[in-house]
């Protein structure tokens, strides 16, 4: 097995930073660039975002994933209808702005709700959440894009998208050929004990179009840099190798370091140790 992807990490990491010191950092540290955040990008105009776009290719570095908008009001399977349009005219701009960066996936948690699926019905957050991918999946076509829904915390019972069977759902609700979903090691440990990234995975891995990395104690979302908690990279790595996965992987988490200020050797560090456990993963 042979590893074919390479690493990006989260741009809310380089909140307040030029783009030229973002590119520093990336190309010191062996990133491949960065994953796109509406607050890196706010007030730019068309043109402006497309230079900054073409600036990151000249320094060799892409912004190949965007995390689209995920705050409280951002509720793309919101029960008021008109919460819901609006969470979903906000993708719709963000989506626009990502893929004039040249980013071709979305992240996108499927719900901001923290209400549990047992108590509200799965089929009712399916129907919500159907009315807005039947608009964004066309636009996602339209401009080359994926959109990528995320696995999500528990967040004290059966939130959506944070059982492997919302995904199983989703994927015979919604299949499209601009839907994907991205795996988020950190919360899969919380929502699932040791195996969640792997059950994940497995129901997961036709439609993965991104992976958020990230470790934690399984006991809350940490963002712990891989390696520093429980997630079993092990089985994360040879999962995505056997996958033939080969666009990029986000590191999402600073480095394990003194912050928020991090030391160019911090990155360094970070990478190299994410490297490490690759090799230990698919070694024999």
């Amino acid at each position: 097995m042979k590893r074919a992807w390479t690493w990006s990490t989260t741009g809310y990491s380089f909140a307040g930073k030029s783009h030229g010191e973002t590119h520093e950092i990336c190309k010191a540290a062996g990133l491949a660039g960065i994953e796109g955040a509406p607050p890196l990008f706010e007030g730019k105009t068309d043109t402006e975002l497309r230079a900054v776009g073409k600036a990151y290719r000249d320094a060799g570095l892409f912004i190949e994933t965007f995390h689209l908008p995920f705050s409280r009001e951002d509720d793309i399977a919101s029960f008021y209808d008109t919460v819901r349009q609006q969470a979903v005219d906000k993708a719709l701009l963000w989506m626009e702005r990502a893929a004039l960066l040249g980013s071709t996936v979305g992240i996108q948690h499927p719900t901001t709700s923290q209400y549990s699926v047992d108590t509200e019905g799965l089929d009712t957050y399916l129907r919500q959440l159907g009315k807005s991918l039947n608009t964004l999946l066309p636009a996602a076509e339209k401009l080359g894009f994926t959109v990528a829904l995320e696995n999500m915390l528990p967040s004290g019972g059966g939130r959506l998208a944070s059982r492997p069977e919302h995904f199983e759902r989703f994927i015979q609700e919604f299949g499209h050929p601009n839907l994907g979903f991205c795996l988020d090691t950190g919360h899969a440990l919380v929502a699932g004990g040791p195996e969640g990234a792997d059950e994940f995975f497995a129901v997961m891995a036709p439609h993965i179009s991104a992976f958020h990395l990230a470790d934690n104690a399984g006991d809350r979302d940490s963002h712990l840099a891989p390696g520093r908690g429980l997630v079993d990279w092990t089985k994360v790595f040879r999962r995505a190798a056997e996958l033939g996965y080969s666009n990029t992987m986000c590191i999402e988490t600073p480095p394990f370091a003194h912050g928020p200020n991090y030391s160019l050797d911090a990155w360094v560090q970070l990478v190299a140790e994410t490297d490490a456990l690759v090799e230990n993963a698919l070694k024999g």
